[in-house]
């Protein structure tokens, strides 16, 4: 789920921010030194921001083989972390009254099992029952084939259209990308744009992510940027680089592209609404994560609700690509907000990749005081 399933020039992890602050810097500053010794990825950068202070700290380099130190400015391919982009989008056309959360995703988007029944907000909270296109072995195959090949969000859902539905809408949670996908589709249907000019309409340039891009169908990277590392694709067990693969295979899902020091800024206002949504639709989504722990697939630790997870009062989101792992929470209540940001997605820990392995024990540092 979202929290869960949330080679270097040295061995230490560097502060890089700027003036000593309140928190405990010499444990988070731990906390990377020993996830670099315990698990194999070039590098990894993380920040926490709180009313004591802020704190980054990076770890190996931005790219396998080189002495390139990661900074908060470096670009990265940060995967599902774009679904909160998305969703954010979804409740402003809410407030605005052009989608309403009960509609039924076939008013907008032809085709889909369960298209007629699952409405908007069972797609963003993961309980529409409709596939996900990331598990078909014909969507793995064309895109493993042709790692440079440009998919539009309607060729990926193309993959499932003549599946059948996993479970009635509302009954279960399921996670998949074909949700986010379908909702980018409808939120474009609603208002006549493209998702480029609405995320940076509604999003980047009101809270001033002077780092973040929708790269659309391209798969370039602003410089400077993280070299990214996989094992994905063929042949299998070989460390591949996949920076320069075509990321459109995520669509609305995650092909987003960010830096630490925008997703800083992000994560709070994911926790808070505050520069995103009106507080009738930010109530919307945190009602959502109590609504929805009945849900089978759910639990107070990890509960799925409007594009975004809660356990333990933080809010947050995973993010994987192939070369990328990242993670973001916040806490509303003690206004802390923690990034990770990791330049390989290879499984370090049972099916988890560095960025939530690392975030969780920077979560359980700040915990601890």
């Amino acid at each position: 789920m979202a929290f869960a399933g949330v080679l270097a020039a040295g061995c230490a992890a560097a502060p890089v921010s700027g003036e000593p602050s309140g928190l405990p810097e010499r444990k988070l500053t731990d906390v990377l030194t020993s996830a670099y010794a315990e698990f194999s990825f070039p590098g990894a950068i993380a920040g926490v921001w709180s009313p004591a202070g802020e704190w980054v700290g990076s770890v190996g380099t931005a790219t396998a083989g080189t002495e390139e130190a990661l900074t908060p400015g470096h670009h990265t391919r940060i995967g599902s972390i774009t679904k909160t982009f998305t969703v954010t989008l979804l409740l402003q056309e809410v407030s605005r009254g052009s989608l309403a959360l009960d509609d039924t995703i076939g008013k907008f988007v032809s085709g889909l099992p369960n298209g007629e029944r699952a409405t908007l907000r069972d797609l963003a909270q993961m309980t529409s029952g409709i596939p996900s296109y990331t598990a078909q072995e014909s969507f793995l195959s064309d895109h493993f084939d042709n790692v440079d090949r440009a998919f539009t969000a309607r060729e990926l859902l193309n993959y499932v259209t003549d599946l059948e539905p996993l479970f009635a809408p509302g009954t279960a949670y399921d996670y998949s990308n074909t949700n986010t996908v379908a909702l980018g589709m409808a939120v474009e249907a609603a208002t006549g744009k493209d998702l480029g000019s609405l995320f940076t309409e509604r999003i980047i340039e009101p809270l001033g992510l002077t780092g973040t891009v929708w790269p659309s169908e391209s798969a370039a990277l602003p410089a400077p940027y993280l070299s990214g590392q996989t094992l994905e694709g063929s042949p299998e067990g070989e460390l591949k680089d996949s920076t320069t693969w075509n990321p459109s295979t995520a669509n609305a899902a995650g092909e987003m592209i960010s830096t630490l020091a925008d997703l800083g800024v992000w994560a709070r206002a994911l926790g808070t609404g505050e520069g995103i949504l009106d507080p009738a639709a930010q109530a919307l989504r945190l009602a959502s994560f109590e609504e929805n722990l009945a849900i089978p697939g759910n639990s107070p630790a990890d509960v799925y609700g409007l594009g975004a997870a809660s356990g333990d009062g933080w809010i947050g989101h995973v993010g994987e690509i192939a070369g990328y792992s990242s993670a973001i929470l916040s806490n509303p209540t003690t206004q802390t907000s923690i990034v990770v940001l990791v330049n390989s997605n290879v499984e370090v820990s049972g099916d988890l990749s560095a960025a939530p392995v690392i975030m969780s024990r920077l979560r359980e540092v700040m915990a601890a005081g």
